[in-house]
Protein backbone atom coordinates (compact mmCIF):
# COMPACT_ATOMS: atom_id res chain seq x y z
CA UNK A 1 0.00 0.00 0.00
CA UNK A 2 1.38 3.56 -1.16
CA UNK A 3 2.84 5.80 1.64
CA UNK A 4 1.61 9.45 0.76
CA UNK A 5 2.37 10.80 4.17
CA UNK A 6 6.44 10.24 2.89
CA UNK A 7 7.64 13.41 1.23
CA UNK A 8 10.10 12.72 -1.84
CA UNK A 9 13.75 13.07 -1.39
CA UNK A 10 16.00 15.05 -3.30
CA UNK A 11 16.70 12.56 -5.40
CA UNK A 12 13.33 11.19 -6.59
CA UNK A 13 12.45 15.23 -6.93
CA UNK A 14 15.54 14.87 -9.46
CA UNK A 15 13.55 11.51 -11.18
CA UNK A 16 10.12 13.24 -11.14
CA UNK A 17 11.20 16.26 -12.55
CA UNK A 18 12.46 14.35 -15.53
CA UNK A 19 9.22 12.41 -15.48
CA UNK A 20 7.14 15.51 -15.28
CA UNK A 21 9.00 17.32 -18.27
CA UNK A 22 8.60 13.76 -20.67
CA UNK A 23 5.34 12.73 -19.47
CA UNK A 24 6.52 9.22 -18.76
CA UNK A 25 10.03 7.09 -19.57
CA UNK A 26 11.97 4.06 -18.92
CA UNK A 27 14.82 3.33 -16.39
CA UNK A 28 17.21 4.06 -19.28
CA UNK A 29 15.22 7.57 -20.22
CA UNK A 30 15.06 8.87 -16.86
CA UNK A 31 18.95 7.74 -16.12
CA UNK A 32 19.94 9.38 -19.47
CA UNK A 33 18.00 12.43 -18.98
CA UNK A 34 19.35 12.58 -15.40
CA UNK A 35 23.30 11.28 -16.25
CA UNK A 36 23.88 14.63 -18.71
CA UNK A 37 23.86 16.89 -15.13
CA UNK A 38 24.13 14.29 -12.58
CA UNK A 39 26.74 11.15 -11.55
CA UNK A 40 24.39 8.32 -11.04
CA UNK A 41 24.29 5.00 -12.75
CA UNK A 42 21.16 3.03 -14.44
CA UNK A 43 21.04 0.46 -11.30
CA UNK A 44 19.94 3.31 -8.75
CA UNK A 45 17.75 5.18 -11.04
CA UNK A 46 15.91 1.59 -10.98
CA UNK A 47 16.18 0.95 -7.49
CA UNK A 48 14.99 4.88 -7.26
CA UNK A 49 12.00 4.34 -9.25
CA UNK A 50 11.42 0.39 -7.54
CA UNK A 51 10.95 2.24 -3.88
CA UNK A 52 9.54 5.56 -5.91
CA UNK A 53 6.61 2.68 -6.66
CA UNK A 54 6.19 1.47 -3.62
CA UNK A 55 5.79 4.86 -1.74
CA UNK A 56 2.78 6.14 -4.28
CA UNK A 57 5.23 8.34 -6.11
CA UNK A 58 5.44 6.65 -9.53
CA UNK A 59 3.54 4.17 -11.33
CA UNK A 60 4.72 1.58 -14.40
CA UNK A 61 3.03 0.00 -17.11
CA UNK A 62 4.72 -2.87 -19.54
CA UNK A 63 5.51 -2.56 -22.57
CA UNK A 64 7.39 -5.69 -23.96
CA UNK A 65 9.85 -6.47 -21.10
CA UNK A 66 10.98 -2.19 -20.39
CA UNK A 67 8.53 -0.95 -17.54
CA UNK A 68 7.29 2.68 -18.40
CA UNK A 69 7.13 4.84 -15.43
CA UNK A 70 4.92 7.64 -14.90
CA UNK A 71 4.49 10.38 -11.99
CA UNK A 72 1.52 9.06 -9.95
CA UNK A 73 0.72 13.37 -9.64
CA UNK A 74 0.73 16.41 -11.15
CA UNK A 75 3.99 18.51 -10.52
CA UNK A 76 2.04 20.99 -8.56
CA UNK A 77 0.08 19.01 -6.35
CA UNK A 78 3.27 17.81 -5.22
CA UNK A 79 4.52 20.82 -4.62
CA UNK A 80 2.02 21.97 -3.36
CA UNK A 81 2.03 19.09 -0.84
CA UNK A 82 5.75 19.81 -0.04
CA UNK A 83 5.39 23.68 0.32
CA UNK A 84 2.22 23.10 3.21
CA UNK A 85 4.58 20.27 4.74
CA UNK A 86 7.02 22.49 4.84
CA UNK A 87 5.09 26.02 5.82
CA UNK A 88 3.59 23.76 8.81
CA UNK A 89 6.29 22.02 9.91
CA UNK A 90 9.47 24.59 9.94
CA UNK A 91 7.59 27.78 9.47
CA UNK A 92 4.68 26.89 12.34
CA UNK A 93 2.15 28.29 9.52
CA UNK A 94 3.81 31.52 8.72
CA UNK A 95 3.75 32.74 5.39
CA UNK A 96 5.32 35.77 6.09
CA UNK A 97 8.44 33.40 7.57
CA UNK A 98 8.43 31.24 4.67
CA UNK A 99 8.49 34.55 1.95
CA UNK A 100 11.29 36.27 4.14
CA UNK A 101 13.25 33.04 4.78
CA UNK A 102 13.10 31.84 0.83
CA UNK A 103 14.08 36.15 -0.07
CA UNK A 104 17.61 35.37 1.92
CA UNK A 105 18.39 32.75 -0.17
CA UNK A 106 18.81 34.94 -3.31
CA UNK A 107 18.07 37.89 -4.38
CA UNK A 108 14.71 38.49 -6.65
CA UNK A 109 14.68 39.73 -9.90
CA UNK A 110 12.57 42.33 -11.34
CA UNK A 111 10.21 39.86 -12.75
CA UNK A 112 9.91 37.55 -9.59
CA UNK A 113 9.00 40.62 -7.37
CA UNK A 114 6.60 41.83 -10.26
CA UNK A 115 4.95 38.49 -9.85
CA UNK A 116 5.50 38.29 -6.16
CA UNK A 117 3.70 42.19 -6.12
CA UNK A 118 1.11 40.55 -8.24
CA UNK A 119 0.30 37.70 -6.12
CA UNK A 120 -0.18 39.55 -3.29
CA UNK A 121 -2.75 41.76 -5.30
CA UNK A 122 -4.79 39.01 -6.38
CA UNK A 123 -5.02 37.37 -2.68
CA UNK A 124 -5.66 40.94 -1.07
CA UNK A 125 -8.53 41.36 -3.97
CA UNK A 126 -9.72 38.14 -2.96
CA UNK A 127 -9.97 38.62 0.52
CA UNK A 128 -11.68 42.16 -0.16
CA UNK A 129 -14.38 40.75 -2.21
CA UNK A 130 -14.88 37.72 0.39
CA UNK A 131 -15.75 39.61 3.42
Amino acid sequence: MPNEAVPPTERELEILKVLWDRGEGSVREVFEAMSATAEIVQNTVQAFLRTMEEKGLVRHRVVGRTFIYQPVRRRAETEKRLVSGMLNRVFDGAIDQLVQSALSLRKPTAAELTKLEELIRQHKAAKAGGK
